[in-house]
């Protein structure tokens, strides 16, 4: 141990060097140029818009999250709506027995929840986490950024009206987060430990293999394992510390501030801290997330309300506004089919439904019964999306910051808008905005690297050695991240994250059938309880 803190040492001395020096002599900028020429064909690929005409364009990838979230939610038969109350049972506990009580199993299963072959071995390892920590684990990767900066850019751009279709892509990616979070847990894989790996590289290559398509199970595993890790260094990593410390910089007094040429002091306490949680495995981040996130969440929740309620007198209009502005828009490029775009797009940023990530973290919950998870999941896209990007919507339509002039936002100015809606009724809460944007980026951080390392582990082996050589990376990257400019890095782990979806959503729709299969399993188990 004491040899390989000393090679993190020595790897993190030069790295504190230069992310001093970035700031001083601009080479981030260099740097981020350089990324930028080298990685744009990706970006251009993944973003690229398909022109209908009259202004009307549209990122091909929207297409495969909108219609497989409209066919899942057909297929299933509205499951993101009748199978809500059964979701927030799940999580209360209600139904915990059927875990235990082997009497409750469906007739005809041969092993509790229809494990696969892997784990009834290691039967007696149900997982490692609550259904209610698998949920927060999942919900501070997704309930974050997204949700404060991203709202601004999506209302600025599309208008009021984007809130509308912000709220439907939510509920319609229930049911593609039911689908990929419900495979997580039935392919997963339970070493001698117990510990579980799992996620779309382990349904898609052990799913597809039963469908009598191995070969191409493999390849999009594979495909996909390159994109989290690339999304766990960029978008879940790099650009939440730079901007939570980017918004700390403006909060302690801009180029006054005290870290104002020493982010990299920032970024070095950031990735110390990501380290102590992040070394303990996916337990210590449960027991972590199951914290930081409800707290998050009602604080952040409590305050959009206090803006509602002290302007109550315009909820009405603001309501009004969004309803209108989603089906006959003035002055938004695009018309209704543009306001549509900015809503999706951002819910799809925001909640991830459909990109796969999340299912890693419900992968790990302790249950035989692999749609009991599927349901719980289903709740996250209407947490983050539904009710926090709502309320964000809400404060930045009745403040009045929803013009053109702020059409041009990038996600750091966004930031501001948002923090500078809420000062306008709540004139300390900044302040504690601040806080809680470094705490959703770290949450989001910890949460990230899980889902980073199972896309390691996968394509490198599962040994310590691979572990912490991964865990270290991610560490270095924190303070890469709050140190330089991240214009095209941004970019690109965004277009990472995006590509995740193409072979996710491609083994979702193939293995749909087999979901299906599962719920009833565990729908039949709900009945027998009752019974």
């Amino acid at each position: 141990m004491k040899k390989y803190l000393l090679s993190t040492f020595a790897l993190l001395l030069p790295l504190l060097n230069f992310a001093k020096e970035a700031q001083e002599v601009g080479i981030d900028q260099k740097i981020d140029e350089a990324f930028g020429s080298a990685t744009g064909w990706f970006v251009e690929f993944i973003f690229y818009k398909i022109d209908f005409g009259g202004g009307v364009e549209i990122f091909w990838v929207l297409f495969p999250l909108i219609l497989g979230a409209l066919y899942f939610t057909f297929y299933f038969k509205f499951i993101n709506f009748r199978g809500f109350f059964t979701s927030v049972n799940i999580v209360r506990g209600k139904y915990d027995e059927l875990d235990h009580h082997e009497s409750l199993v469906a007739a005809g299963d041969s092993t509790p929840g229809g494990d696969n072959i892997e784990t009834i071995a290691v039967e007696g390892h149900d997982g490692e986490v609550s259904h209610f920590q698998a949920l927060t684990a999942a919900l501070s990767a997704t309930v974050g950024l997204g949700n404060i900066a991203g709202v601004a850019i999506a209302v600025s751009i599309g208008g009021a009206g984007a809130t509308f279709w912000m709220i439907v892509a939510g509920f319609l990616g229930m049911a593609s987060k039911f689908v990929e979070c419900t495979l997580g847990v039935k392919y997963r894989d339970i070493d001698e430990n117990g510990t579980v790996f799992g996620g779309p590289m382990y349904y898609l290559t052990k799913g597809l293999k039963s469908k009598g398509l191995g070969g191409l199970g493999k390849v999009l595993a594979a495909v996909f394992a390159v994109f989290v890790i690339g999304g766990s260094f960029g978008g879940g990593n790099m650009f939440q510390v730079n901007q939570a410390a980017q918004l700390f910089e403006h909060m302690t007094g801009g180029e006054e501030s005290f870290i104002n040429g020493y982010r990299w002091v920032f970024g070095l306490v950031m990735a110390v801290l990501v380290g102590i949680v992040i070394i303990g495995g996916i337990k210590k981040i449960a027991k972590v997330t199951d914290k930081i996130v409800p707290f998050m969440v009602v604080i952040y929740v409590a305050a959009s309300l206090f803006v509602i309620i002290a302007n109550y007198d315009m909820v009405g209009d603001a309501f009004a506004q969004i309803f209108n502005g989603a089906f006959n828009p003035e002055g938004v490029a695009g018309g209704a089919i543009g306001v549509l775009v900015q809503g999706f797009r951002r819910a799809a940023f925001s909640n991830e439904a459909g990109v796969g990530s999340a299912s890693i973290a419900h992968s790990a919950v302790k249950t035989k019964y692999a749609a009991s998870e599927g349901l719980v999941a289903l709740l996250e896209p209407f947490i983050d999306t539904v009710v926090v990007c709502t309320m964000t919507a809400l404060v930045l339509v009745i403040t009045g910051n929803v013009t053109s002039a702020n059409a041009g936002l990038n996600d750091a100015d966004a930031i501001l808008l948002t923090s500078g809606a809420f000062e306008s009724v709540i004139s300390w809460f900044p302040y504690v905005l601040t806080i809680a944007v470094v705490l959703f980026a770290f949450s989001t951080m910890i949460s990230w690297s899980y889902y980073g390392y199972q896309g390691w582990a996968y394509l490198f082996g599962r040994t310590k050695k691979m572990e912490y050589t991964y865990k270290v990376l991610f560490c270095l990257f924190v303070i890469v991240g709050a140190s330089i400019s991240l214009g095209s890095v941004i970019g690109f782990s965004d277009a990472m994250i995006f590509a995740m979806m193409v072979p996710n959503m491609i083994g979702l729709v193939i293995l749909a059938p087999n979901v299906k299969v599962e719920l009833k399993k565990y729908m039949d188990a709900i009945k027998a309880r009752k019974s």
